[in-house]
């Protein structure tokens, strides 16, 4: 009896050990299993990081890449019906714009611009447009009694038109506004600004009543300011108003300037990650050591009293030396120069967002990647 219970404990033990052997091989051969699909992920993130490498080969010769040119952050201020200093036809506006197309132009947004986010095509030149004061004629709605419309000759209209008509030109632009009617239709004004923001266009700070920011006091200045980023957050929760375009371009000067970048009124802190000047020349390439996002110039989009200065002064010096503007590789993950630029290049910046830097010699075409 002894001996039988000894043997049936004896199987029930030798059992349970080729149980545990079964469970500890399915153990490993899982750990395996994980194993050999992580090298498998690697690799094919490795495989996927080398197609995106061979999609950034362009031909060199032809396309010129210079992602450390300057790119025009182009100033507008009314579309009327004659044309002045600083008025625009509704014809000239759509002229300027065909013009850039045409030339090879694309556009993008500002936020983009000072992010260093640039997607435009390879052998393509980014601009960005930016209109002052939120005038009627930037953004018109026509109510008619039967139809209610956007006016097809403000600046939003044209612009919409434009984009439908030539999608790859792109959609962006900055409205700078101020209060306390912004765009000049007061039961309108939310509604006008829903529409921007969900059509790619932004918002910007323009002071509270255009005030003139260099004959006030720092009180005032930041009164002016956060009341604006205030009034645009009520109307807009979700939307963080980041860019600041001075009034007559007029700003406090030395230390003081700060409180155009940031400051608080009553509690209500603003933080502006852009501040525009009125004038008067192309701005830096957002990759290039000269780039102060604080202080970012603008071309004025005239034909009027520009002093040489004006959108097709620009278009024409970029006609004759392209290699001062920027031209895009196509690739917003890499930043592609010519040799001759490297001292001109933010190299810490480009390691903070995570840019891949490629230098060439037109002489041969070879590439580096640093």
């Amino acid at each position: 009896m002894k001996k039988s219970i000894f043997l049936l404990l004896l199987i029930i033990g030798l059992v349970l050990i080729g149980c545990s052997n079964s469970e500890i091989n399915n153990i490993t051969n899982m750990d395996k299993q994980v194993e050999e699909v992580d090298e498998k992920s690697q690799e094919e993130s490795a495989d996927n990081k080398e197609i995106e490498l061979e999609k950034n080969i362009i031909d060199y010769e032809r396309i010129k890449p210079n992602e450390n040119g300057q790119i025009m952050i182009l100033m507008y201020h009314g579309i009327g019906e004659e044309e002045s200093e600083w008025v625009r036809t509704a014809e000239n506006f759509k002229k300027d714009l065909y013009t850039l197309y045409e030339k090879g132009y694309r556009l993008i947004s500002l936020r983009d611009y000072i992010n260093n986010n640039i997607k435009v095509e390879a052998g393509f030149t980014p601009v960005v447009l930016t209109f002052d004061d939120g005038l009627l004629n930037q953004f018109n709605i026509i109510e008619d009694g039967i139809n209610r419309y956007i006016d097809p000759l403000c600046a939003v209209g044209i612009l919409e038109e434009f984009y439908k008509e030539h999608p790859d030109f792109g959609r962006a632009a900055s409205f700078f506004v101020y209060y306390p009617t912004p765009f000049r239709q007061k039961d309108l004004i939310k509604e006008k600004f829903e529409f921007l923001i969900d059509n790619g266009y932004e918002i910007g700070n323009h002071g509270y009543n255009h005030e003139n920011l260099g004959k006030i006091s720092i009180e005032a200045i930041q009164e002016s300011l956060a009341k604006n980023v205030q009034k645009t957050s009520e109307i807009l929760p979700e939307y963080t108003v980041e860019s600041l375009a001075l009034p007559y371009g007029a700003a406090p000067k030395g230390d003081d300037y700060r409180y155009v970048i940031s400051g608080d009124y009553q509690g209500f802190e603003y933080k502006h990650r852009a501040v525009l000047k009125v004038g008067s020349n192309p701005a830096p390439s957002p990759n290039s050591i000269k780039f102060d996002p604080y202080k970012l110039p603008r071309v004025r989009a005239s034909e009027m009293k520009v002093q040489g200065t004006g959108i097709y002064d620009y278009l024409e010096y970029f006609e004759k030396n392209p290699g001062k503007k920027y031209i895009s590789d196509g690739n917003p993950d890499t930043i592609t120069i010519p040799e001759s630029e490297i001292d001109n290049i933010d190299k810490e910046g480009l390691e903070k967002n995570n840019k891949k830097l490629i230098t060439y010699n037109l002489i041969n075409a070879n590439t580096d990647e640093n």
